[in-house]
């Protein structure tokens, strides 16, 4: 029976929306009569090069000097099929930066919000300005093209100009947010030496300030290969024990025009970090054209934005949705930054900054949407939300009580928009669109150009049935290659050893009959009883929706070859595992999935450990049941949460 859906777009919107203006210059271009997105889709996928070409076209990409190919091979000795093995945009020559600052005029480039504080407004004209001064301050202190600048650093304007400038003059720009322990930052810093490190002094958080004195001082003495630290002063800490340049210091000087460094499509801008639990944070560099293309495909395209919108997402500059946010700017949109806690002074924060600054593309994630369900917050009761049109959420897949909550709760005409990729290719696989109905539980496509596919353990192409995620196309955001990664071992074994020459991304989908993509959770924690693959995030949807249950994390324990599944519940208000709500939880998995997903234990436990991007890390708690180190621990942003499982293992 074909699902019905809870949205659907007007056929004006449609006739209105930047992929149907999209659809006219494919048709116009080459004599068309494409008339859905998936007959465009089915066609980015056939004619890469072409479609490819069409984006930089489309998007007006501001370069010195034009490509003379947008799609060459590298080895002729690889197959066609390799998606390694291939360059794009040769010749082409430009800036990624300058591309982000075309605007210059008196519109509001930036919104900025914190705790307890007024948002402050920068205008495109101040950006460039700041970024200019910027630029010249970096030079001074020595930093050129291929040196990397590091930020440790809150989600504030000041982030966006330090990067912007980074890039304008050739430089890398990598960044952590201040949450991050001293070991977190040095273990990802220290690999990429940065030339000088942007820090602010400390920051607040859920009421509190945080002082990051001490942290500096270490990171300070351990990141020997930087020279310089220019300091942010953000809550007035005492910072002692080394010599560092003011930010109002570094930008003292009579810069005009930015003298934009003009690279090739691959020149790195982006270091991204894995927050993996199994070593050291690999160094994922990004290149310059691929992350521009992919940003305004996504933004201008499937989310719809244009000049006239604030789009708005919660994120920390640890994360690759803050590199996402930024690219905003090259469409003329206002930015709108968050510092702080989502649930500060209480879960209604994040609605009324909706409403007052008039946000219409709002972003967040599926934990949120929970925790405002859980808490009864009824967004449509309490605020106006008329400016309010699509909502984006990632960091894991929307369950069905998110979708109803957001319909019933928020805003009926809405669009629900869930998106996938990740740090990986600093874009998306599937994601929304603004011509396509919205299902419960389904993100609504695969991206354009992304030839995107359901795998089962045989390299076999599945529809409307599980499998692995894998991309069998390139595509221009693939990461340049890791740092130190001496003959790209850590990049091959990382995606290309399950399916050699084809994108393995390591996550569990469907492809449905509508065209839309389930998420079901990491591949790597898939459980696999009794030979049957379940992913993880099935059970998460059904436990976590029950009134007694605050969170929840799932792993499959090896037990005399087979695999059996081991629940750990956080109980609301204290409470306690009784034997009734064990037979409660196993009875509603049995009902809403299948008698294979019923947990062989459960156990009680005080905190689900997480990344510090809010991600279980259901591999950790594997290694800790069974013995094995967990290796990167920083990643974790609540390690002594580990510390429960040490105990368990002993009665499991």
């Amino acid at each position: 029976m074909k699902k019905q859906a809870l949205w659907t777009p007007a056929g004006e919107n449609i006739n209105e929306s930047n992929m149907t203006q999209f659809i006219n210059f494919v048709n116009l271009k080459y004599g068309l009569k494409l008339s859905s997105y998936h007959e465009l889709y089915d066609w980015s996928i056939k004619y890469i090069a072409n479609f490819w070409e069409d984006i930089w076209q489309f998007m007006d990409v501001i370069s010195e000097q034009p490509y003379k190919s947008v799609i060459s091979k590298i080895n002729s000795a690889l197959p066609d099929s390799d998606i390694r093995n291939y360059r794009w945009f040769k010749g082409a020559r430009f800036n990624f930066a300058e591309n982000l600052l075309k605007f210059r005029d008196s519109e509001i480039a930036i919104a900025y919000y914190s705790e307890d504080s007024k948002p402050i407004y920068m205008t495109y004209g101040q950006l460039y300005e700041k970024t200019a001064k910027c630029a010249l301050g970096l030079k001074a202190l020595g930093v050129g093209k291929g040196d990397r600048v590091a930020g440790y650093i809150s989600n504030n304007p000041q982030a966006i100009i330090a990067m912007l400038a980074t890039i304008s003059i050739g430089a890398i720009w990598t960044s952590t947010s201040p949450d991050f322990g001293v070991n977190g930052v040095v273990d990802r810093f220290s690999q990429v030496e940065p030339k000088v490190l942007i820090a602010v002094d400390g920051y607040k958080y859920n009421g509190k300030t945080i002082s990051l004195a001490e942290n500096l001082n270490e990171i300070h003495l351990k990141l020997d290969q930087t020279k310089k630290i220019v300091l942010i002063n953000q809550i007035n800490a005492d910072i002692n024990g080394f010599d560092y340049i003011s930010w109002d210091k570094l930008l003292d000087n009579k810069a005009g025009e930015i003298e934009f460094e003009m690279s090739e499509f691959d020149h790195p801008i982006y270091i991204m970090y894995s927050s993996g639990t199994t070593g050291v944070p690999k160094c994922i560099v990004h290149g310059a054209g691929g992350t521009l293309l992919q940003h305004m495909k996504e933004l201008v395209l499937h989310t719809n934005l244009t000049d006239m919108d604030k789009i708005f997402y919660f994120t920390t500059c640890g994360w690759m949705m803050w590199n996402w946010l930024v690219s905003s700017l090259s469409v003329g949109a206002t930015v709108v930054l968050y510092d702080g806690s989502p649930s500060y002074p209480d879960l209604n924060v994040m609605w009324k900054m909706a409403q007052e600054e008039g946000i219409s593309v709002f972003g967040t994630s599926p934990k949120f949407l929970s925790a405002c369900q859980k808490a009864g917050i009824k967004p449509s009761k309490s605020f106006k939300l008329s400016e309010l049109k699509t909502i984006l959420s990632t960091g894991s897949p929307l369950s069905k009580d998110n979708f109803e909550w957001v319909y019933s709760n928020v805003k009926s005409n809405v669009r629900l928009s869930s998106i996938s990729g990740g740090t990986d290719i600093i874009s998306c696989f599937m994601l929304g669109n603004p011509n396509l109905p919205v299902y419960s539980e389904e993100i609504q496509c695969r991206g354009l150009g992304m030839k995107v596919e359901a795998w089962d353990e045989n390299g076999k192409a599945v529809l409307d049935s599980k499998g692995e995620l894998v991309c069998t196309a390139p595509f221009p955001s693939m990461p340049v290659y890791f740092w130190n990664d001496t003959d790209d071992e850590k990049y091959e074994a990382a995606y290309f050893e399950t399916f050699p020459g084809v994108w393995h991304h390591g996550d569990f989908i469907t492809i449905t009959e509508n065209g839309g993509i389930i998420v079901h959770g990491r591949s790597d924690a898939t459980l696999n009883p009794g030979g049957v693959r379940i992913g993880t995030s099935e059970i998460y949807r059904i436990v976590e929706a029950m009134d007694e249950i605050s969170d929840s994390i799932v792993i499959g324990l090896p037990k005399e070859n087979d695999v059996e599944i081991v629940l750990f519940v956080v109980l609301k208000n204290d409470g306690e595992l009784t034997t009734e709500l064990v037979n409660k939880i196993q009875t509603e998995i049995k009902t809403n999935l299948t008698a294979r997903h019923i947990p062989k234990i459960i156990h009680q436990i005080s905190e689900v450990p997480v990344t510090l991007n809010g991600k279980k890390v259901e591999l950790a708690v594997l290694n800790v049941l069974t013995g094995i180190e967990v290796k990167n621990k920083t990643s974790i942003a609540n390690q002594d949460s580990l510390l429960q499982f040490e105990k368990i293992r002993a009665l499991i």
